[in-house]
């Protein structure tokens, strides 16, 4: 019986293990994939979507009709029950570098496509947007219900090549008109909103019409990071600068302050809406989207502007469908319907406030001279770099003098280094040192300030060329176009950081910064002890640069390329120019000047400041040691 009972509990131990490992098994089974998971999580997204977007327009139409009283209607019948049916039709105006479609559903913008700039194929034009891609919806409000115009069906009238107007008619009498009409040889489209015969339709308190503006940005340019980087939703504050969403991440934003405009921004093409009686209670919403989609960003706006139902005054907007060309905008902003200076220039982002103001009145000046000649944008950039390394060579003079009079002084430097070999004398050495250098009227510091004035004019044109659209499918060498990188080199997979190709001008131009910091290391051995991890941070920068610039332009990379070359070259011109034994000697005949100048003590100035400091320093040290021993 006890070997039974042992029998029957081992079975049943055995039973409900072999139980477990099938609840285990089929519940990791069943269990669904990712694919199912995320469809699931998109399911019930959507629910809340359509959720929340039923309450906000509840609350819109709440809001709108608050201190609306009882309107008589004709029938029980909707305002514009006729416009419910129709045919969708496609209506086209255009001009010399613009071509627009229309859609009769809605009366909106359908399509916009850019004569002068070619897809990545550089064989049909850009297009911005398409079908799906852009929706824009106008929402307004009687007693009776809340009028979406995607909703409805637009009648075409008084078309020409370049303006239509598309019509939304309750009655013959009544009736909203949408008006575009594009500017000649430009990317401005003038937009307004005319009522005629709604004040009894429409609601009479109600001064403004709400807007529900949508667009899928398409990735037009070849790398999608650098793109994805330089995309981004930018808005335009009332009397005051722009902003802009993150390019990097999920944003959304309630903006409080009225606006001027709000862009759907790409790197080099840009959607804007303007609004001539300013935007009010924006919404912003910019959404990445992923990498191999076909686009960038979801953006979205909603907002508020003017709108008389009576039909005394239009609602004016423009629309602005074109590239982020600095003058091309600039001239934009004179065919502005307000007196208003819109700043759409600030699309083309230049850099910090001074380093924009060099690209304003220096680089873009200098830049569109030397494109005049007709030269390749190569050609461009090599003279653009040549004039600035120009300019700021007094600076650059200056920086390596500075070193050469220290390092014509390392042997009494190395003296110094014998004299004091031990850690704990550090002090005194350093003290010594400053003191050598103070003798014969070197600073330590004397090359910092001409680098630093140069550090303006280097970060101006690392804003500048990544905005430079005239850079796009531009040629040169072995790169085929200049405002993106050069993969000759690319392979399948992707490694982290690197990517899935090789950039040659990034490659280029670690190569010279690698030489570039071998050359000044060895100018500036002076004698002096320098810390390893500093040495070896100069050594590791330079190749950390292939991993940072490598989907990074090759106009920028091939900028920076020239410039190290330059600078190499710079360097080489400098160290044979300059005869060290002459310089010592000068510095010798300097330090005798000085020592006449100060009673027959060497030194003055800031580096005997300095070495009184230091005297003071070693001696409450010193005080502090003897009180430890007590």
């Amino acid at each position: 019986i006890r070997d039974r009972k042992l029998f029957m509990d081992k079975n049943t131990i055995t039973g409900l293990v072999l139980i477990a490992i099938l609840l285990v098994g089929f519940s990791f089974l069943s269990r669904p994939s990712k694919e199912q998971l995320e469809a699931q999580q998109r399911y019930y997204d959507s629910i809340a979507l359509v959720q929340q977007r039923e309450e906000a327009l509840k609350a819109k139409a709440d809001a709108a009709l608050a201190n609306e009283k009882d309107v008589e209607t004709v029938d029980s019948t909707s305002l514009f029950f006729n416009a419910r049916q129709g045919t969708d039709s496609l209506i086209t105006i255009q001009n010399d570098v613009a071509e627009l479609t229309l859609s009769t559903k809605g009366g909106s913008i359908f399509s916009a496509v850019l004569k002068e700039y070619m897809e990545q194929d550089k064989k049909t034009p850009v297009t911005l947007f398409t079908g799906n891609d852009v929706s824009m919806n106008f929402l307004f409000y009687n007693k009776k219900e809340t009028i979406q115009t995607k909703d409805y069906y637009f009648t075409t009238v008084n078309r020409t090549d370049s303006t239509v107007t598309m019509r939304l008619s309750a009655d013959s009498a009544s009736y909203i008109d949408f008006k575009y009409a594009l500017h000649p040889n430009t990317y401005l489209v003038d937009f307004s909103i005319d009522a005629k015969g709604m004040a009894d339709k429409l609601a009479a308190s109600n001064n403004y019409v709400d807007i529900e503006w949508a667009q899928r940005a398409r990735q037009i340019e070849k790398g999608y990071v650098y793109e994805n980087r330089l995309s981004e939703l930018t808005y335009k504050m009332l009397g005051n600068g722009t902003d802009y969403l993150s390019a990097n991440k999920d944003d959304e934003k309630e903006v409080p302050e009225r606006l001027d405009w709000i862009a759907f921004k790409n790197q080099f093409f840009s959607s804007v809406l303007i609004a001539d009686q300013d935007f009010d209670k924006a919404s912003l919403v910019s959404t990445p989207l992923k990498e191999g989609s076909g686009y960038m960003k979801n953006y979205t706006a909603d907002m508020t502007t003017f709108f008389d139902p009576t039909g005394k005054q239009a609602t004016n907007m423009q629309f602005y469908f074109g590239p982020n060309h600095f003058k091309t905008l600039l001239a934009s902003n004179d065919l502005s319907l307000s007196q208003k200076d819109l700043e759409l220039e600030d699309l083309v982002y230049l850099g910090w406030p001074i380093i924009r103001w060099i690209n304003r009145w220096f680089t873009i000046p200098l830049f569109d001279w030397l494109s005049g000649w007709g030269l390749s944008m190569g050609i461009v950039l090599l003279l653009m770099t040549i004039i600035v390394k120009a300019l700021v060579y007094p600076a650059t003079h200056k920086s390596y003098m500075s070193s050469a009079k220290m390092r014509v002084l390392k042997p009494y430097i190395n003296e110094i280094n014998a004299k004091y070999p031990k850690k704990e004398d550090a002090l005194k050495k350093q003290q010594e040192t400053m003191a050598l250098y103070s003798k014969y009227g070197v600073s330590p510091m004397g090359g910092c300030l001409p680098m630093l004035i140069q550090m303006p004019v280097f970060m101006a044109l690392f804003f500048f060329v990544p905005n430079a659209i005239e850079l796009r499918q531009q040629s040169f060498l072995w790169a085929p176009d200049m405002s993106t990188y050069d993969d000759i080199i690319h392979w399948s997979t992707t490694i982290p950081l690197l990517g899935n190709h090789l950039s040659l001008f990034c490659l280029l131009f670690s190569i010279t910064n690698i030489l570039n910091t071998m050359y000044t290391m060895k100018q500036q051995d002076t004698g002096q002890q320098q810390m390893p991890g500093m040495k070896l941070m100069m050594y590791i920068m330079p190749v950390m640069f292939i991993f940072i610039f490598n989907g990074y332009s090759s106009g920028l990379n091939y900028y920076y390329f020239i410039s190290g070359l330059i600078g190499i070259l710079t360097m080489v011109f400098l160290r044979k120019t300059t005869d060290e034994k002459k310089l010592l000697a000068q510095l010798e005949a300097n330090k005798e000047k000085k020592k006449q100048k100060n009673g027959g003590k060497a030194g003055g100035g800031l580096m005997a400041k300095l070495e009184a400091l230091q005297k003071e320093q070693e001696r409450l040290q010193q005080e502090r040691m003897n009180k430890g021993k007590k």
